[in-house]
Order: C-alpha cells, then structure tokens, then sequence
C-alpha cells in the first residue's frame, strides 16, 4: 500500500510541476513564444522588406550590447537596419533564468541610454532613441527602438503574453 502510495504521489507532484513553461501572472501557464514568428510579424507590419533589417552577432553584438553573449539564450534575435538613418533596433531574447532576463534588460537599457545620451548624434535619432524601451516578461525580454513604429512593437511584444 505505501508503494502505491508514493507512486500516486509522484505522480501527482510531476503533473502539477508541468513542463517547464513559464507562469502568468494569474498563475496559469504560458506557452512557448517563438521569438522568430514574433519578429517575422513585427517585420510584416512595419513593412520592412527583405534585407532591410541586418543579424547582430559575434563581435557587433558584443560592441552594441556589452555582456548580452555571455547569457545563455534559448532563442535570440537581434536585428539592425543593413543601410539606414531611421531608428529600428529590435533585441528579442528568452534566457534560461528571471535572473539572467534582469541582466539581459539591463545590458539592452543601457544600450537605449547610451544612445538616448548623445550616441545616436541626430536630433530625430535622439528622440527616437528617448522613446525606446526594453521590456521583461518573465524570462523574455525586448529591446525595441523605432522611430514610426515604437508604440506598435511594443503592443505587438507585450501581446504575447496575455
């Protein structure tokens, strides 16, 4: 009897433990977010073509966001205009932990106060930059800077989380 009893047990415990999925604030569970199908539609309603926004990795990622690499990541995109004056940075990350998700938002605020305080040079630049924002959602963090689009990749980043 006690056998069954502590199989009963353990199994109850493994049920109510989940899969690993990250908890709402009403104390559900949240899905996945695929931070590739989150940009791709961020892509598709800023109307951004093909080739206009540019991968960061490796070394740029590191000179832009100093210490973002050393994060573990289970998804990362981060993306640039390839040739343009106008404000569009997207940083979208899922860490492996709330603490690095803290670290991660902090590195991407300092990145939008570092430009906000004179690194953008433009005055259009500069406003753009003072508007941006870096967003936390449990382990998921954004980083969003653009200029005609800021409210809108926000909505669209805050979303996924409802």
């Amino acid at each position: 009897m006690k056998k069954k009893a502590v199989w009963v047990l353990a199994a109850v415990l493994l049920l109510a433990s989940g899969c690993g999925g990250q908890e709402k604030a009403d104390g559900s569970e949240a899905a996945e977010v695929s931070l590739s199908a989150l940009y791709a539609g961020m892509e598709e309603s800023c109307g951004w073509e093909e080739g206009y926004m540019a991968e960061i990795e490796g070394e740029l990622l590191e000179g832009y966001y100093p210490g973002l690499s050393e994060i573990p990541a289970k998804q990362l995109i981060a993306k640039v205009p390839a040739m343009s004056s106008d404000v569009n940075e997207v940083v979208l990350i899922q860490c492996e932990t709330e603490e690095d998700a803290e670290k991660a938002s902090e590195i991407l605020q300092a990145r939008i106060d570092s430009q906000a305080e004179g690194g953008a040079w433009y005055p259009e630049s500069l406003e753009a930059w003072k508007a941006a924002k870096a967003l936390r959602e449990g382990t998921y963090v954004a980083m969003i800077a653009s200029g005609a689009h800021q409210e809108e990749l926000e909505e669209q980043f805050s979303s996924q989380f409802r």
